[in-house]
C-alpha cells in the first residue's frame, strides 16, 4: 500500500472511532464536581481524575468545583456550558437525586448523559466527642420524647443521611416530619458543625469522618450497611433494632448532546481508569465499595432510583 494511501485509511479509521484507544490522543478531560472543596463527590473526582490520567487515557484532568443545592447549581453549570463535549464529566450520586426530588431545579439530570456508576459509600453517624450522649440509643430516646430537639447534620436536604435520619424517626416511632435537620453544603462545613457542638448528631461517608473519629474528636455510634464495615468496628443500625439500610452510591456523566460513539468511548475511558493501581489505592484509603454499573443498566438504575427515593421522601414528609 502506498503511504499517502496508508495515511488516508488511517485519517478515516481515526475519525470513525474504529483505533483501539491506544492509537488516539489522550484525552482533555473536564471534570464537574458540583460540590464545594472536602466533600465526598470532592474526594470521589479527583481520584477519578487522578486514575484516568494513570491508564493513559487522559492526558489532563482540569477541576471545577462548583457547590450548592445537593448539585443542582453544578448540574446547571454542566449541562449549559459543555454541550457536545465528548470529554466532560460531571460526578453525582444518590444526594443529587434525592435534592432534584425536594428542590425541583429548573435543569433535570436527564439533559446529561449518564456515564457510570463507580461505587458505594455507607453513611456514619457521630457524636461530637463532648457530647452528653453516648450511644444510638441515647439519640433514639431524646428523638422519642422531642423529634425537634435532636439537630442532625449532614450534606444538602435530600441527601442520603437526611433520608437515613428520617427513616430512622419513622423506624423508632417518631414523627419524621418533625426532625431537626441542617443541611449544609459541603463536607468541610458540616465537619467543623460537629466538631464544634452546633449539631447533636452528624452524618456521613465514613471517610470524611475517618480521621476525626481516630483522633477521639467523634464518637462514631453507627453505619448504615446491612453488616459492619469491612476493619470499622461501629456497630450497624440494624444491629442496634433499628431496620434502616442505605447507600451513598456515585457516578458520573457525560454533557448533553454527545453521540453513542462518544457516550462509548468515555465509558471505555472510565471503566479503564477504575482498573489502575491509583484507583484501587482510592478505594481503600477511603473505605469505598465498588459497585461499577454502565450502559442500559446504569440507565435503569437511576430511574428506579429515583422512584425509590421518591417514594421514601413522600412518606418522610420530605416532599
Amino acid at each position: 500500500m502506498r503511504r499517502d494511501t496508508f495515511l488516508k485509511s488511517f485519517a478515516a479509521l481515526a475519525a470513525a472511532g474504529a483505533l483501539p484507544l491506544t492509537a488516539h490522543a489522550a484525552a482533555n478531560v473536564k471534570m464537574m464536581i458540583p460540590a464545594n472543596p472536602g466533600g465526598g463527590w470532592d474526594t470521589t473526582g479527583r481520584a477519578l481524575g487522578k486514575a484516568l490520567q494513570d491508564a493513559k487515557v487522559a492526558d489532563t484532568v482540569t477541576y471545577d468545583n462548583k457547590g450548592g443545592a445537593a448539585g443542582a447549581l453544578g448540574l446547571a453549570q454542566f449541562v449549559n456550558g459543555s454541550k457536545g463535549d465528548p470529554n466532560a464529566l460531571m460526578v453525582m450520586g444518590a444526594v443529587m437525586l434525592g435534592g432534584i426530588i425536594t428542590g425541583k431545579p429548573p435543569v433535570s439530570l436527564d439533559k446529561a448523559t449518564p456515564i457510570a456508576r463507580i461505587t458505594i459509600e455507607y453513611n456514619v453517624f457521630v457524636l461530637p466527642a463532648n457530647s452528653p450522649f453516648k450511644t444510638m440509643a441515647d439519640v433514639v430516646a431524646q428523638l422519642k420524647k422531642d423529634p425537634g430537639s435532636v439537630k442532625w447534620g449532614g450534606g444538602s436536604r435530600g441527601s442520603t443521611e437526611h433520608i437515613a435520619a428520617a427513616m430512622i424517626a419513622q423506624k423508632v416511632g417518631a414523627d419524621p416530619s418533625k426532625i431537626n435537620y441542617v443541611a449544609f453544603r459541603g463536607g468541610g462545613e458540616a465537619t467543623a458543625a460537629i466538631l464544634g457542638g452546633n449539631v447533636t448528631v452528624g452524618g456521613s461517608g465514613y471517610s470524611e469522618f475517618a480521621e476525626y473519629i481516630a483522633a477521639g474528636k467523634m464518637r462514631a455510634i453507627a453505619v448504615t450497611s446491612a453488616q459492619r464495615l469491612p476493619g470499622i468496628n461501629v456497630p450497624t443500625l440494624k444491629e442496634q433494632g433499628i431496620d434502616v439500610e442505605i447507600g451513598n452510591w456515585r457516578g458520573v456523566y457525560g454533557a448533553p448532546g454527545i453521540t453513542e460513539a462518544q457516550r462509548k468511548a468515555l465509558t471505555d475511558m472510565v471503566l479503564a481508569a477504575l482498573k489502575t493501581p491509583a484507583w484501587a489505592e482510592a478505594v481503600k484509603k477511603n473505605d469505598w465499595t465498588p459497585a461499577v454499573l454502565s450502559g442500559p443498566a446504569f440507565d435503569k438504575f437511576v430511574d428506579d432510583e429515583f422512584a425509590s427515593l421518591r417514594a421514601t421522601m413522600s412518606k418522610s414528609g420530605m416532599v
